[in-house]
């Protein structure tokens, strides 16, 4: 009988520690990943709950880590999704913002895709609010999302939410990647 109850409270210890880790599911890429760490920061949060952060700590300094997570797209198909979260960066040497992009099955690149880099975040700068929205395509098998810490320096991002929105809520582009018109501008 102290065999089996042993087990079950001992899975129930290991099933509440990752649902109270603030990493699970996140990730670590970029062209430079192995110049970043990822983590947890209890002392810099604006929520009160760790805050989760990507930070810069060896190579040249000339490219870019993502802290990231990618999630089934089923709930989001064909339907406007603002990504948010508050951003607090240090040091940042060449631009620090957030990401998200829509994937179809077996596709390379993404359908929709925005990294912010047109408005990005540099240098030392107290907790803002950002966002992504994009129109998810309605055959989308995964939505990615995440922060990136382009060059030196490290980022902290807290009270991040993902949710539907109405059309009244513009869609994030970058500069040159709008979507063809619908009508000619003859």
């Amino acid at each position: 009988m102290k065999r089996p109850l042993l087990i079950a409270v001992l899975l129930a210890a290991v099933g509440l520690a990752n649902a109270a880790n603030p990493l699970e599911n996140w990730y670590l890429t970029g062209t430079g990943a192995k110049s970043y760490q990822i983590g947890v920061d209890s002392a810099e949060t604006i929520s009160g709950q760790p805050a989760r952060f990507i930070r810069y700590v060896e190579g040249d300094g000339s490219s870019f880590g993502m802290l990231g997570q990618t999630i089934s797209a089923k709930s989001y198909q064909g339907k406007r999704v603002r990504f948010q979260a508050m951003i607090k960066t240090r040091d940042v040497t060449q631009w620090a913002g957030l990401l998200m992009s829509a994937l179809r099955p077996d596709e390379r690149h993404a359908s929709a895709f925005y990294n912010s880099q047109d408005k990005p975040i540099a240098g030392t700068n107290d907790w803002q609010l950002r966002s992504v929205t994009l129109d998810i395509p309605g055959d989308a098998a995964t939505l990615n999302i995440g922060v990136i810490d382009g060059g030196r320096g490290q980022v902290w991002i807290d009270q991040l939410s993902l949710e539907v929105v109405g059309q009244d809520v513009p869609v994030d582009f970058l500069p040159g990647r709008r979507p063809p018109s619908d009508t000619p501008s003859l």
